[in-house]
């Protein structure tokens, strides 16, 4: 069997692991600061929060920005449900913008129509969650700017993102955004086995970010309504979350984000090979922009369906018939039972609605040999003809 992803673990890895487990430390010891630290270096940011999960780091991430109930949160229809569930945590309405035919991301284009309208009608969201699909940024600098034409904060979603860069710097520095949340579950370019980061440069909303990680608790006297009683003393001073990263997380963390440039350049060096493997076939191969360097946490294929006789189902069947475990990213979010339960309905977002129709994201991982990829091909190529 073929996995779509899966992690790389080698013996530094284990042995990381195994030196906290012998520690006085299990949680709450130094090596989650070391982790945020090597995040930090990495993207050039100037505060990492690690937590237990991406899913906590939007939530905490959208209430450090004072989402609330009457607020609008718009993400893209093409994500894992978590992008716009963080939303919805915080009592805020969501919405959607529908994506780039040709990166999948939140298209610029359409988020300004659609701010035009909801200016005009009173109704313009307070944070804005664009997702870096597959690993490639999506238009940041457009995103930006509109941020502060209309307002808006911004969370970049870079679950998929991490060792990429945007106009030549790293994902994760927050030039064109207040928060950026990265993923490392063991499909995801490095692994904490769960796991998530949250980078910002902010002192105020890392502080947030801090406090909502761990209860609201704080042994910091300058954040006390009041003198301390003792060395004992702490204070809850804002109701947060058990979201914490533990040490053992955080220790393979360290590990993994020492090879976090080969994983990046490794699925490259796949991609390369595919997009020269796959030229010939009736399929629609992932496009890059030029002023943005993939994290390429997925490979993405659209079928041409008009050039083949079977469906997308069946294309899809095949290939797991064979051993081979594609996948499917995403099932627009708005065609979710629960959404539509909310009053969304099929042909709203019509980019992301023929997008699912026609995609399918094929094995991508570090540790893939030639043969590997081959067989991929070559089953895809025996179902299309």
């Amino acid at each position: 069997m073929i996995p779509y992803g899966r992690q790389d673990i080698n013996q530094q890895d284990i042995d990381a692991v195994v030196e906290v487990l012998k520690s006085d430390f299990l949680t709450q010891g130094p090596k989650v600061p070391a982790f945020e630290q090597a995040v930090k270096d990495a993207c050039d940011a100037k505060y990492a929060l690690a937590v237990n999960s991406a899913t906590s780091a939007l939530h905490i991430a959208c209430l450090a920005l004072g989402l609330k109930k009457g607020d609008w949160l718009w993400t893209t229809p093409n994500t894992f449900v978590a992008s716009a569930n963080c939303g919805l945590y915080c009592g805020a309405q969501v919405d959607f913008v529908d994506i780039d035919p040709k990166t999948y991301n939140l298209c610029a284009k359409e988020l300004e129509k659609k701010l035009v309208i909801a200016e005009k009608a009173g109704k313009l969201p307070k944070v804005v969650i664009p997702v870096h699909f597959s690993g490639q940024p999506c238009d940041m600098e457009a995103i930006y700017s509109l941020s502060k034409q209309y307002g808006f904060k911004i969370i970049e979603d870079a679950s998929h993102a991490i060792g990429g860069k945007y106009k030549g710097e790293p994902i994760g520095n927050c030039r064109y955004s207040d928060i950026t949340v990265f993923s490392f579950h063991p499909v995801k370019i490095i692994t904490t086995a769960e796991g998530g980061m949250a980078t910002t440069n902010s002192p105020e909303l890392a502080q947030k970010l801090d406090l909502l990680r761990s209860h609201g608790i704080t042994r910091d006297t300058d954040l006390m309504t009041k003198p301390t009683d003792g060395p004992w003393y702490y204070q809850q001073v804002d109701l947060g979350f058990n979201y914490r990263m533990t040490e053992l997380q955080a220790a393979l963390g360290v590990s993994q984000m020492q090879r976090l440039e080969a994983f990046v350049a490794k699925r490259h060096e796949l991609a390369q090979r595919y997009d020269t493997l796959l030229k010939d076939l009736p399929v629609t191969l992932p496009w890059q922009h030029k002023n943005s360097y993939s994290g390429l946490h997925l490979y993405v294929i659209r079928l041409q369906l008009d050039k083949i006789k079977k469906t997308h189902l069946e294309v899809f069947e095949g290939m797991r018939e064979a051993g081979i475990l594609v996948n499917l990213h995403y099932i627009p979010v708005h065609m979710q039972p629960y959404y539509q339960s909310m009053g969304f309905k099929a042909g709203q977002f019509p980019q992301a609605e023929q997008y699912y129709k026609e995609a399918i994201s094929i094995p991508m991982f570090p540790t893939m040999t030639n043969q590997q990829q081959e067989k991929i091909v070559n089953t895809l190529q025996q179902l299309l003809f």
